[in-house]
């Protein structure tokens, strides 16, 4: 390959790199106003969570303290929630989602009942690399997760959506340090969509 080349592949990388952007998709049933606002009431919140990784998931640990770490960071930003208590799903329910009843009974059980329970199941959080040809790489980071939302006082549901979303573009090849930052901005797409940005 000549100089040339090499000079022009140089700066065609060069202009690429920065192009990082964010995308978003949701399917389901969204919540209609975030989950909470700060002009009104503060909330407690029950949150159940837990992964359910594809087969050939790499470092599940990782992955799993960076998802707990990232739910952490949502509502220790959510000034509009009083109190959140963060639980593990039982090993059993991990696998199978527990209903809508399943989790309003918990709730109900949990000293002092909450006025929301979450229900937050993790299917992916990681890095991820997308090589074309002759030499375009495409990298970011993306997270999966399925959300419900109940409210604890009515027992109805006020959302039941999953959210796919990511980050990167053309060579932004991440690794793993953001994890925790990116669980954390796909909650707030998805449970604070419309509230002011913190």
């Amino acid at each position: 390959m000549s100089r040339s080349h090499i000079l022009a592949i140089v700066c065609i990388c060069a202009a690429l790199v920065g192009c990082a952007s964010t995308k978003i998709e949701t399917s389901g049933s969204v919540l209609k106003e975030p989950l909470c606002q700060s002009s009104a009431a503060r909330l407690s919140v029950l949150v159940y969570w837990g992964p359910q990784w594809r087969p050939e998931q790499k470092e599940p640990p990782l992955r799993e303290a960076a998802a707990l770490r990232g739910i952490q960071d949502f509502f220790a930003g959510a000034n509009c929630v009083a109190s959140v208590n963060i639980r593990r799903l039982p090993g059993e329910a991990s696998t199978h989602a527990p209903s809508d009843e399943q989790l309003l009974r918990w709730a109900s059980a949990a000293p002092p009942s909450p006025d929301r329970v979450l229900l937050i199941v993790v299917r992916e959080l990681g890095p991820k690399l997308l090589v074309g040809t002759p030499l375009l790489v495409e990298g970011g980071t993306e997270v999966v997760v399925d959300v419900r939302v109940l409210n604890v006082r009515t027992s109805e549901s006020m959302a039941n959506v999953r959210t796919h979303w990511q980050n990167g573009g053309p060579f932004d090849i991440k690794g793993v340090k953001t994890l925790d930052q990116d669980m954390s901005a796909a909650l707030r797409v998805t449970l604070m969509a419309g509230a002011p940005a913190r």
